[in-house]
């Protein structure tokens, strides 16, 4: 037992030793500016054992190999000397990285409970001059189309203020600071990551400029989550600050109709024509409510207004020739109309024919939407060619 307790004391110590070692090592080629990646490397690896989790040393060490990176690349770009510009930034957000780690050790309370902050004053001063370096490395990135990375700079800018590392400095006026905010959103939306797009959105949404689009890509993050609520009160949002935003209006449009309340996207419609009352997206997107609803005259104006004004709108074309194919199968199901007013049914699918066919003129591989129609065009107005024609059509396919 002796023997074991005796082998255990000299592997503490032959550890205890190896670590001084590292460490004095790491120290001295800091000094010298050389093996300065292996240093921090060193520092990483004494950091994997749990043991130096509160080792002040450890930390102090491996910012100040980062630190040294830091500078040395620093004087490289200033000289013109060619250096990764990418390395450059990266090393950059290592190093406030490391010193908030080095900050949060020291922040522990020792044995007697106190706790000394005997480098957050010059390591705060120091780094605050570099700080708008995170923030020219997430542009430098996205430049490069390098999401990641652009995020994790404009993340780490960001939580500058949060750190207490940083409490002397965080009530300064910063012009960056909500810019930063929307591009971790912006970073966020093109990464399909909900967390990082909501996680500043309510302040990039203090800037008017990057209201709508910040609002947009909130919108995304809550759909992805599977949260409707806070989606459709976001496209809400939207769509009042920005009444002629197609983004907002059509996704809206898209819900309303889909969970089939009708009054509300018509309300929303109207709204909308009220900014713009030429809009030809809002004219249509009321056509297709009026249809939903029934009332296909009024369907019928609106489209006739907007194949005046624009003549090669398919969508347009199949919502007129369906609105008089619906008037005139109203009127057939009713066996008195359909005695006494054969000649008004006849009337509605004259009128439906030229649409319908122009429709497929436009769109003649959506078989299943103008196929249908046309056949029974040609079977009431008694047109054999055509008739035959599309009853071939119809036959194949439904081999």
């Amino acid at each position: 037992m002796r023997l074991l307790l005796l082998f255990l004391a000299i592997l503490s110590l032959s550890s205890v030793y190896a670590q001084k070692k590292e460490i004095s090592e790491a120290r001295s080629n800091i000094k010298s500016r050389s093996n300065l990646s292996q240093a921090e490397a060193s520092m990483r690896g004494l950091l994997a054992d749990s043991a130096n989790r509160r080792n002040v040393k450890i930390y102090l060490t491996l910012a100040e190999a980062v630190r040294a990176q830091y500078e040395e690349a620093n004087e490289k770009l200033y000289l013109k000397e060619g250096y990764d510009t990418a390395a450059f930034f990266d090393t950059a957000r290592r190093m406030f990285l490391a010193y908030e780690s080095l900050d949060s050790i020291e922040m522990l309370p020792d044995r007697k409970g106190r706790v000394k902050l005997k480098y957050r004053e010059k390591n705060a001063e120091y780094l605050n001059k570099y700080r708008r370096n995170l923030y020219n490395g997430g542009v430098y990135f996205l430049h490069k189309k390098d999401y990641v990375r652009t995020f994790a700079m404009m993340d780490t800018y960001m939580d500058c203020r949060r750190q207490p590392l940083f409490a002397e400095y965080s009530a300064d006026e910063d012009p960056l600071y909500v810019p930063a905010a929307f591009w971790t959103v912006f970073c966020g939306y093109k990464l399909n990551s909900p967390d990082s797009t909501l996680k500043y959105s309510s302040i990039a949404l203090q800037e008017k400029k990057f209201r709508r689009r910040t609002l947009a890509y909130m919108s995304s993050a809550y759909l992805w989550q599977g949260d409707t609520l806070k989606y459709v009160e976001t496209l809400h949002r939207g769509f009042d600050e920005n009444k002629k935003s197609k983004f907002f209006f059509k996704r809206l449009m898209d819900y309303y109709n889909a969970v089939n309340q009708l009054d509300t996207a018509m309300s929303i419609a109207d709204e909308a024509l009220k900014s713009d009352s030429l809009n030809a997206l809002f004219l249509f997107a009321k056509s297709n409510i009026l249809l939903n609803i029934g009332d296909y005259a009024g369907c019928i104006a609106i489209s006739d207004t907007l194949l005046a004004r624009n003549d090669t709108l398919p969508d347009v074309y199949l919502n007129a020739g369906v609105s008089y194919l619906n008037l005139a199968l109203a009127l057939e199901k009713d066996v008195k109309s359909k005695r006494t007013d054969r000649k008004k049914i006849l009337g509605y699918y004259r009128k439906a024919l030229p649409y319908m066919e122009k429709y497929r003129e436009c769109e003649p591989d959506d078989k299943e939407r103008w196929a249908p129609s046309l056949y029974n065009i040609y079977l009431k107005l008694n047109m054999g060619r055509k008739f035959e024609e599309i009853s071939d059509i119809l036959r194949k396919m439904r081999e």
